[in-house]
């Protein structure tokens, strides 16, 4: 008995059978052999810097948050600065990434009837011969358009078992009119075979080498470099105008997976900006802007951390460009929708979405005050330098709604509080010493997404403080939060914010935030209270005049002590602090921008006889 490859099909329907090859055969090696594909070139999302953003776990909360998170934040910029966010990853619905299975039957496949017009010739090829496989959800998916490519593997893979059969059967397998057809089509896609073949043997190749000197098996290496040129004029009176000074900030993280669900994230950064206790040294201090401590102000730039040069948990001081372990957290997830995560050196701004476009410290906004919403930054939850031990969850109530909480210690390294003092009243572990004691931060956020264009994140923090201060680095204010009472004295803060972002054309977002900060006394030996508060809005562009070139223009109020009762004053000279800023970063490659940018200070740090002062940066980030 004659045996017919192509059945009933003919030589139209054999095209269209091999078609539907393209999902078993073709597919997957065609993208793998893509060279930009072999490695993963796009650095983890440390947040924008910072990192609860790994892709590994970051499928991306909500559909649109932080679209340009695409690059950083647990918090890196797309960049090295950004942790990504911690996430179950979800399920990939692109048909060239789901696993093919082989099918010993056309019943099989779901999507396929008895009436479809190519249904005879598929039936043979796939139970005769065992050429096609289906989709893990046992469809066949025959519509799909195919390319040139995707047709030489599948038809290659046919060919293959052809010459299986024929190997092992009698003479009469096939007749003329076959292998005639069969030739032809051989001879039409010889070029395309040729081509494919050549690309999965240097796939092949190049993969060898790779695992023979690749790094590790579970860690990736994604980093971040910062130049930049700071020029500044204004300040307070009686000051000169400082000189340009030429700044750098570089981070280094390794994202480690020991399951594939998990994510390790290992963060270490150097910089040469100079502060130390007393801020000596700062751009902010020769404004006459900085707070006598710490130098805190509202003239500090996007990618300066909060405690320049020395370690806040000791006030001991290290020199410029000194290695520091700024990073390091755990991520696992327990169930669908619930992960947790725990850290000896992570920040508020790891876990929770930015929600504002204007977050990413090397790639977006070139100002403290622009990025993030001030309830974040309390108690040092965006100091740069992975001030506190946290431990926290993210339960994902649906794929448009999420909780996020967290506690966080930040001298949970000391077993107790130093008896020594580095001012009146004030140990020189002026945050106190152990987990469940000392200065420390309840935090949580309330991200939905109620329209597509539409994020929202609602945030309330509870902190306690050993001494007198916000922990924001924000305003010279923040030492001292509680004006004229003494700077030893223990405080609790009750913060509320809200940030809301409306892309209102797929290029074109309006953001904004608003916050207030209640601080009241909490030694009991004094009556004491404060509120602050502070508003931004801005309009963020994105691929203006060229894909990938982002603007922003910003507006607002930095916090400004609008209210004190008891033994707490508002201070003289009060005038209402705005901030105005401009900035357009220019990409030049994937992996370098530049971003020329721009921000005023009216009435800088709430006092009208300060000038009005402006800063100019030129930042260039290289992120590899």
């Amino acid at each position: 008995m004659r045996k017919y490859l192509l059945a009933s099909a003919g030589g139209a329907g054999f095209l269209w059978i091999i078609g539907g090859l393209l999902p078993a055969q073709a597919l997957t090696k065609l993208n793998i052999s893509d060279e930009n594909a072999l490695i993963d070139r796009h650095p983890v999302s440390y947040n924008q810097t910072d990192y609860f953003v790994a892709q590994e776990l970051n499928p991306k909360d909500l559909s649109s948050i932080n679209q340009e998170q695409k690059n950083e934040n647990l918090g890196l910029d797309n960049t090295a600065n950004s942790l990504p966010e911690i996430t179950p990853k979800p399920a990939n619905s692109s048909p060239s990434s789901e696993k093919l299975a082989q099918v010993t039957s056309v019943t099989q496949l779901s999507d396929v009837q008895p009436t479809d017009w190519a249904f005879q010739a598929l039936q043979s090829v796939v139970e005769r011969y065992g050429c096609i496989a289906g989709y893990p959800n046992l469809t066949y998916r025959g519509n799909r358009a195919l390319t040139r490519y995707e047709f030489a593997a599948g038809l290659n893979a046919c060919l293959d078992r052809v010459n299986e059969l024929i190997a092992t059967a009698t003479g009469d397998l096939v007749n003329k009119e076959d292998l005639a057809t069969l030739q032809k089509l051989q001879e039409q896609f010889a070029a395309e075979l040729t081509t494919l073949r050549g690309r999965v043997d240097a796939v092949e190749a190049r993969t060898a080498e790779i695992e023979a000197n690749q790094f590790s098996t579970t860690t990736k290496l994604n980093g971040e470099a910062i130049i930049a040129a700071i020029g500044a004029t204004g300040g307070a009176p009686d000051t000169d105008d400082p000189n340009i000074i030429l700044v750098n900030r570089v981070r280094l993280n390794l994202t480690t997976s020991f399951t594939g669900k998990d994510l390790l994230i290992t963060g270490l950064q150097a910089y040469n900006f100079l502060g130390g206790t007393d801020g000596s040294g700062s751009l902010q201090q020769s404004l006459g802007l900085a707070s006598p401590l710490l130098s805190s102000s509202s003239a500090r730039t996007s990618f300066e951390p909060q405690f320049p040069g020395v370690n806040v948990n000791t006030l001991s001081t290290f020199g410029a460009n000194s290695v520091q372990l700024y990073k390091l957290l755990y991520i696992f997830p327990v169930a669908k929708k619930l992960t947790l995560f725990a850290g000896t050196a992570a920040e508020t701004s790891d876990a929770f979405p930015a929600i504002t476009p204007f977050y990413g410290e090397g790639q977006e906004s070139i100002s403290r005050f622009a990025g993030l919403n001030p309830v974040l930054r309390v108690s040092g939850g965006t100091s740069g330098s992975g001030l506190a031990s946290a431990a926290g969850f993210i339960y994902t109530v649906s794929p448009n709604l999420d909780f996020r909480a967290l506690y966080g210690s930040v001298n949970a390294n000391l077993p107790q509080k130093s008896a020594n003092e580095a001012l009146p009243g004030v140990s020189t572990t002026p945050l106190g010493g152990g987990f469940f004691s000392g200065s420390s931060v309840i935090a949580a956020q309330l991200t939905f997404k109620p329209t597509r264009d539409l994020d929202i994140g609602l945030n309330y923090a509870n902190s306690y403080h050993e001494i007198n201060i916000l922990g924001t680095g924000l305003i010279s204010s923040d030492i001292g939060a509680l004006g004229g009472v003494a700077a030893g004295t223990p405080v609790k803060l009750n913060s509320v914010g809200g940030t809301l972002t409306w892309r209102f054309s797929p290029k074109i977002a309006l953001s904004g935030y608003g916050a207030a900060l209640f601080v009241d006394d909490s030694s009991g030996d004094v009556d004491a209270s404060t509120t602050f508060t502070s508003w931004m809005v801005g309009v963020h562009f994105s691929d203006l005049f060229k894909s990938g070139n982002n603007a922003g223009i910003i507006f607002g109020q930095p916090l400004y002590r609008s209210d004190a009762s008891g033994a707490a004053v508002l201070g003289s000279n009060r005038a209402t602090p705005y901030h105005l800023e401009g900035y357009y970063r220019v990409k030049l490659s994937d992996n370098i921008s530049i971003t020329p940018g721009a921000f005023v200070l009216f009435n800088p740090e709430g006092d009208s006889r300060n000038e009005t002062t402006t800063v100019g940066v030129l930042r260039t980030t290289f992120t590899f």
